[in-house]
């Protein structure tokens, strides 16, 4: 019995882990903290960061919005799941959905509060971001082109919060941002044409299924030839260091993306491409640290004591 019990408990966890997208938040987390202390803060100190308690609050806030997003996300997309994710809809399951949504309003509240102890902005800041993903997950992921705005807007706020907060409105950080709103607005287009089947079941309009995927594969297309022009701005400018290289890497994995793409036709082709400029973005995350190397050596062994 007490095998079984142990069992079911790290079955409830592995769902709740599922449902949540803790890959995702430790991502999230990750990249704040890093664009924190290596991008919006290059001149204060590792362990001024580090312990900076608003700071803290925001990544709190952060996680609690986010992760309770996915949560109402999952709850809408309960039935298409079913046909896109078949496996993890079934992990999902194992946690009742009472429990869940009772879940999603505490982190919610959660969320909100960690704002409000920052101050009541940041508190406005995060029901609106609340609102949002909840208007996006009922209603505008189901639009062509509002959702795929939607999506990738509401992906890019999290580290809105964190720059409105260091207040560096640097020209190298919006450049930046156009090139991610690009490669994030991608990923959502080839991840649309992956789930085009439970879209088309529960009459979801998104782009794929608008415009069908000849279409969509022209708009990706486009829009990652469009990353090219953020980039060669990006390269003028000293202030990137080490990460140029990462650009480059970027750029060419492009080319290869974007082939395999127009050559692709099948759900785990799809797959392949997201898991790929995922994977790709979490690179881009690491990669910050060698914007500017000096402080690699500067921050973590003279300015940690």
């Amino acid at each position: 019995m007490d095998g079984l019990k142990v069992k079911k408990v790290i079955y409830k966890f592995l769902s709740l882990f599922s449902v949540v997208r803790g890959y995702n938040i430790f991502t999230l987390v990750f990249a704040q903290y890093l664009a924190a202390i290596f991008v919006f803060s290059p001149n204060k100190s590792l362990r001024t960061v580090l312990f900076d308690v608003d700071l803290l609050f925001i990544v709190i806030a952060t996680i609690c919005v986010v992760a309770a997003g996915y949560i109402i996300n999952n709850f809408y997309d309960a039935k298409m799941d079913l046909i896109n994710r078949p496996v993890k809809s079934t992990l999902d399951n194992f946690v009742k959905q009472e429990t869940i949504l009772k879940l999603y309003f505490l982190l919610n509240f959660l969320g909100f509060v960690s704002g409000f102890l920052i101050s009541w902005r940041a508190a406005l800041f995060f029901a609106v971001y609340i609102f949002s993903i909840w208007c996006y997950s009922h209603k505008l992921k189901k639009l062509a082109f509002t959702g795929l705005i939607s999506a990738t807007m509401l992906t890019i706020l999290p580290f809105f919060a964190v720059f409105i907060y260091f207040k560096n409105f640097s020209e190298v950080i919006f450049v930046q941002a156009i090139f991610l709103f690009l490669v994030i607005m991608v990923r959502e287009l080839i991840k649309d044409l992956e789930n085009i089947k439970g879209a088309i079941a529960n009459n979801y309009t998104t782009f794929p299924v608008v415009y069908g995927e000849r279409k969509t594969k022209q708009l990706s297309l486009f829009l990652l030839i469009s990353t090219l022009l953020p980039v060669a701005v990006l390269l003028r400018y000293p202030a990137i260091g080490l990460m140029r290289y990462y650009f480059y890497f970027a750029v060419i994995s492009f080319f290869f993306i974007g082939f395999y793409l127009w050559k692709s036709s099948q759900k785990n082709h799809y797959r392949i491409l997201h898991n790929s400029l995922k994977m790709l973005l979490f690179i881009g995350v690491f990669c910050l640290i060698f914007m500017d190397p000096s402080l690699i050596i500067e921050k973590v062994i003279e300015r940690l004591y």
